[in-house]
C-alpha cells in the first residue's frame, strides 16, 4: 500500500482522475514535493501543469509547528487555536506572513518568472500535492485557485487522514485520496523514497511539460 516514491504516487492518483482525461483541465502542484506526483496527473490527463504558491506558517521558535498557511494572491489562513498554543498575538503573525509572504514571491518567480497563472477560470483545476496532514497549506491553496471562478475544483493527493478530507470538503468540489489512513503520523511515512524534492527538479519537471512553441495552455 506504501508508494515507492512520488512518481509511483502520482501514477497511482491519476488512475482516480482518469476520468478528467481529454477535458479543459489545469493541474497546480503545491511545491516543492507536489511536483513530481502532479507532473504524473498532468500527464496521464493530457493537461497542462503548473505551479500555485503556498507557505506554511510556522511558529517562530517551532518552525515545524504549523499555525496556518499563505498563497499568493494575498489569501492567508491560520488556525487560531495553534497561534493561540504557540503564544502569537496578531502582531507576531503578521511578522511570520512577512516573513513567509517574501519566500513565497521569490519562490513563485523562480519556478514560473513573470508569467502568470494559466488561466483557471471556467475550468477545472486540480490542485495537487504529495499528501495532506493537517490541510491548512491545501486549504490555503484552495481557497487561491477559488478566488480565479474555477468551474470545478478537485483537491488530490496520494495519502491524507480521513478528518483532513472531511474538513477540505467545505473548500473543493472534490477530495480524492489514494489512502486514507485513520492514523497519519508523517506524509513522508507512508513513501519508501520522500527525499527532498530540489528546486533544479521542479525546474525540469515544469519545463519538460510545458507545451511546444503554438501549443495551448
Amino acid at each position: 500500500m506504501r508508494f515507492k516514491d512520488r512518481s509511483d504516487a502520482g501514477e497511482r492518483l491519476a488512475k482516480l482522475l482518469s476520468d478528467y482525461a481529454g477535458q479543459d483541465v489545469v493541474v497546480l502542484a503545491l511545491p516543492r514535493g507536489g511536483v513530481p506526483v502532479a507532473r504524473e496527473v498532468a500527464t496521464a490527463l493530457g493537461a497542462p501543469l503548473d505551479v500555485l504558491g503556498v507557505r506554511k506558517l510556522g511558529a517562530p521558535q517551532q518552525p515545524e509547528f504549523g499555525i496556518g498557511a499563505i498563497a499568493e494572491g494575498g489569501i492567508r489562513v491560520v488556525d487560531q487555536d495553534s497561534a493561540a498554543a504557540a503564544g502569537l498575538d496578531e502582531k507576531a503573525i503578521a511578522r511570520v506572513e512577512d516573513r513567509e509572504r517574501a519566500e513565497l514571491e521569490r519562490r513563485v518567480h523562480r519556478y514560473r518568472g513573470d508569467r502568470r497563472l494559466p488561466e483557471l477560470a471556467g475550468r477545472t483545476v486540480i490542485v495537487v500535492d504529495d499528501g495532506l496532514a493537517t490541510g491548512v497549506t491545501a486549504r490555503a491553496a484552495c481557497r487561491a485557485v477559488r478566488s480565479h471562478g474555477p468551474a470545478r475544483l478537485i483537491l488530490a493527493v496520494p495519502v491524507a487522514p480521513p478528518r483532513s478530507v472531511e474538513a477540505l470538503r467545505s473548500e473543493a468540489d472534490e477530495v480524492v485520496a489514494v489512502l486514507m489512513p485513520a492514523s497519519l503520523m508523517s506524509v513522508g511515512g507512508w513513501y519508501d523514497d520522500f527525499g527532498q524534492t530540489s528546486d533544479a527538479e521542479v525546474l525540469r519537471l515544469l519545463e519538460e511539460s510545458r507545451p511546444a512553441p503554438g501549443g495551448t495552455a
